[in-house]
């Protein structure tokens, strides 16, 4: 069966809103040169339309980056739509991410607080600028992991790309991210055991393939209140890549 005939993890369903596992590398909505979709995916699989104005339909209520595994939630009517958008827009969502970063955090725990705003001139990238937008990212360590560190990620603004910029700014950028931490003279991107495990190479004269090649952030929690006012907290388990890589990088990345 293909991937796209494969049933999106619902994580959590009541009344008209619901959460799915939305896995690295499927885009939330239709876009410019997208043949697949999370919104489209979703849809087929309950049945549903994502288009027009009647409801219930599949309808969004927040993003996650095409490379960004985890918690999404969509809804099937507008009441609810507008029920969980009131709570991302007034900053009331809980939202933690873990984020595996280039560099050793030499603190346990820190605050971001830098205006976001677009890039002047490249285009899809934002930039910390006096001219941008209140953020607010809040951060833990997670574990320590020789060359790389896992975070603990507390969002408490939504700005685009604002855990990717914000990381970045204080010299902890994601791991793997082509966009804020591309690999210098053009090398393919990604993390490979060869880089922090000690003699290894591949068996069988094989080409040495990267543990981990996407977007090193996963959307581990999101807390909200429902429709009826009791709180919700839900949780993605990390996934088989990004589980793969912290389980090397314990074993064999550490000084």
């Amino acid at each position: 069966m293909g991937a796209r005939n494969n049933p999106l993890p619902i994580l959590f369903r009541s009344g008209a809103i619901l959460a799915i596992d939305k896995p690295a590398g499927l885009a939330v909505i239709p876009g410019r040169g997208e043949s697949d979709s999370v919104l489209e995916r979703l849809a087929a699989q309950l049945s549903l339309p994502c288009a027009g104005s009647a409801d219930p339909r599949v309808r969004v209520v927040h993003r996650l980056d095409k490379e960004t595994s985890g918690v999404l939630l969509y809804a099937t009517d507008v009441a609810a739509q507008r029920h969980l958008s009131h709570q991302f827009q007034n900053n009331t969502v809980s939202k933690e991410y873990l984020a595996l970063v280039a560099g050793l955090a030499t603190a346990d725990e820190g605050e971001i607080e830098a205006p976001i705003g677009p890039h002047p001139t490249v285009k899809k990238r934002m930039i910390v600028t006096k001219h941008g937008r209140a953020s607010l990212t809040r951060w833990k360590v997670e574990q320590r992991l020789g060359d790389w560190t896992l975070l603990r990620v507390f969002p408490k603004t939504g700005k685009t790309h604002q855990i990717r910029v914000h990381l970045k700014f204080i010299g902890l950028p994601l791991a793997v991210d082509s966009i804020y931490n591309a690999p210098r003279d053009g090398a393919p991107i990604g993390i490979w055991l060869s880089q922090f495990k000690r003699d290894y190479r591949p068996s069988g004269g094989k080409e040495e393939r990267p543990l981990i090649s996407r977007l090193t952030l996963h959307a581990h929690r999101l807390t909200f209140v429902d429709q009826v006012g009791e709180t919700q907290m839900i949780e993605s388990p990390l996934p088989k890549d990004f589980r793969a890589i912290v389980n090397q990088l314990s074993r064999h990345g550490r000084r």
